[in-house]
């Protein structure tokens, strides 16, 4: 009796720790990035910190010297940040699913929006109050409008652009490729890419 009380204590514990039951789709704006609660060692000179769920994502790049550039791998399912040859960042991303492919080549960041909203995907919302969804998850123009409502693009904050329907934005993260054909990021890690990209910064994405 002794050992389960002790084991479930433990396990509650780790719980607690860990967030267990949190939707990690709501969690960015209140999870911390906190020093050392990763499964990884993180650097004493990062100046920015992995969130407790990730524990590839961070950035060493602010003051660093070098032409910036931008390289996404699809199959790790990471993009890396280089100034010069240094690599200064990694993070982790979401790309696009199957039949939504993010498409491979050579690019440049073409625009910058801090504060981007999807022009095709997002949800119908009351008219009088954008804050009650009545249909979510639309593309807009194809799926049927009901009455009273308005367009609501979805919102990609820290929009890098690369080509006409594609950019490296603030997403969720679900562990796999699943976006329209952007390239999701965990908020921190768009945040400093989006403040130490200059419009026509090369952009290489690689199988």
């Amino acid at each position: 009796m002794k050992n389960f009380l002790r084991t479930s204590g433990l396990l509650l514990i780790a719980c607690a720790v860990a967030a267990c039951g949190d939707d990690p789709r709501y969690s960015e704006g209140r999870t911390g990035y906190m020093h050392g609660m990763t499964g990884s060692q993180v650097n004493e000179g990062y100046n920015q910190h992995t969130s407790p769920e990730d524990a590839v994502s961070y950035w060493d790049g602010d003051g660093m010297p070098g032409a910036p550039r931008i390289e996404v791998r699809l199959g790790e399912q990471r993009a890396y940040y280089f100034k010069g040859d240094q690599l200064v960042g990694v993070s982790q991303v979401s790309t696009g699913k199957e039949g939504h492919d993010t498409p491979s080549g050579s690019f440049k960041v073409l625009q910058k929006d801090k504060d981007h909203r999807s022009t095709l995907y997002g949800d119908y919302v009351d008219a009088h109050d954008q804050n009650t969804v009545v249909k979510s998850n639309v593309e807009n123009g194809k799926d049927p409008r009901p009455p009273g409502t308005v367009f609501l693009g979805s919102s990609m904050p820290f929009f890098l652009r690369v080509t006409n329907g594609v950019g490296l934005h603030t997403g969720y993260l679900p562990g796999v490729p699943a976006s329209h054909g952007c390239i999701r990021m965990p908020g921190f890690m768009a945040e400093n890419f989006f403040n130490n990209t200059p419009l026509g910064t090369p952009v290489t994405i690689n199988q």
